[in-house]
């Protein structure tokens, strides 16, 4: 390896480094937003999501979202429950946690070990990172199907620590 190329690498591990500690903390959800090719807006949690992503010194992260107004149960107790208020709740969440790893300076991978939809486990989601004042957006880093069209979505947080 050249000097040139060591000093590039050692640009790029600082640079990883340096969005590891501007992610560690907790940032509460600002808005959810999935545009389409065509210029199609939707809030796939509704408008006033809310929600909480925080991601730890130990590399580990994980993220609540959830739809803004969901009713509340007539039971008090989960496990008490109905069945069709617990899928209509379901549906308007969105859980999931595990390691995370900053894969180049515009990148984190969220390792999914423990989620709500059980697809996601043992799997990744990559997300495009980006710091703009106090807030952090991130955003799917390839289009996906979301409400019948492929669409680009943006989570935006501000920081809470």
């Amino acid at each position: 390896m050249t000097a040139t190329d060591q000093a590039a690498a050692d640009d790029e591990r600082e640079a990883r480094e340096e969005v590891r500690r501007r992610l560690i903390g907790a940032w509460q959800l600002v808005s959810y937003t999935a545009e389409s090719s065509d210029g199609e807006v939707v809030h796939p949690l509704g408008p006033a999501p809310y929600g909480l992503i925080v991601y730890t010194p130990e590399g580990y992260m994980s993220a609540q979202l959830g739809r803004g107004g969901r009713p509340p149960l007539k039971s008090a107790r989960l496990e008490d429950a109905e069945t069709d208020e617990l899928a209509r709740a379901a549906a308007g969440y969105v859980s999931y946690g595990g390691p995370f790893e900053v894969v180049d300076p515009t990148t984190v991978e969220h390792h999914v070990t423990t989620s709500l939809f059980p697809n996601w486990i043992g799997r990744s989601q990559v997300r495009k990172v980006r710091f703009v004042g106090s807030f952090l957006r991130l955003a799917v880093a390839t289009p996906t199907r979301l409400w019948g069209a492929e669409r680009t979505a943006e989570l935006t947080w501000h920081r809470l620590t």
